[in-house]
């Protein structure tokens, strides 16, 4: 079957009309701009969250189980005794913080998902893990930032968050999807 070249152009007209409202939603979409596949960290933060108190130390740090949305009560920076001093410094106004502990039973990397700008570090065996990659995406808290962790099984992690504006931040713990 050979089409016309208005029969072409009409179908290619109708193909763009397709695509445009998806295109339109993505722009007025801020969270939609993630590279990564982020279906599971959105849906978590379309959920209630579940309150606790950060902790001031890794004694009363609360245990965070995986797939769940927290919404952690942060502390005046200063009154935090972190394992290890965070890796990164803020401006004065950044002065909230917290400490909260996991242990996963399957090594793999996993990802920290905030709803704000501040810090996430993870300490394993008094060692400061490094990241393996991280988004964030301005304009969007469900999440604004993914930070990837190579967690071990089956030791606890010690996660430091910091340089919070806030003094309360909203977080998620997930399996990243394997690439």
């Amino acid at each position: 079957m050979r089409l016309s070249a208005s029969s072409l152009a009409l179908l290619a007209l109708l193909a763009l009309l397709a695509v445009l409202p998806l295109s339109a939603a993505r722009a007025d979409d801020p969270c939609a701009a993630f590279s990564w596949d982020v279906h599971h960290e959105r849906e978590l933060f379309g959920k209630d969250a579940v309150d606790l108190a950060s902790g001031k130390a890794l004694a009363d740090a609360p245990a965070l189980t995986p797939d769940h949305l927290y919404e952690l009560e942060l502390r005046a920076q200063p009154e935090i005794s972190f394992a290890l001093p965070p890796s990164r410094t803020w401006p004065a106004e950044a002065t909230y913080g917290g400490m909260a502990r996991i242990t996963v039973a399957a090594a793999g990397v996993y990802r920290f998902a905030l709803d704000q700008g501040a810090w996430v570090d993870v300490v394993v065996n008094g060692a400061m893990l490094k990241s393996r990659s991280f988004q964030g995406r301005p304009g969007c808290s469900a999440p604004h930032k993914i930070v990837e962790f190579e967690l071990p099984a089956d030791r606890p992690a010690i996660l430091e968050f910091s340089a919070s504006v806030t003094p309360s931040l909203k977080v998620t713990v997930t399996r990243a999807p394997v690439q």
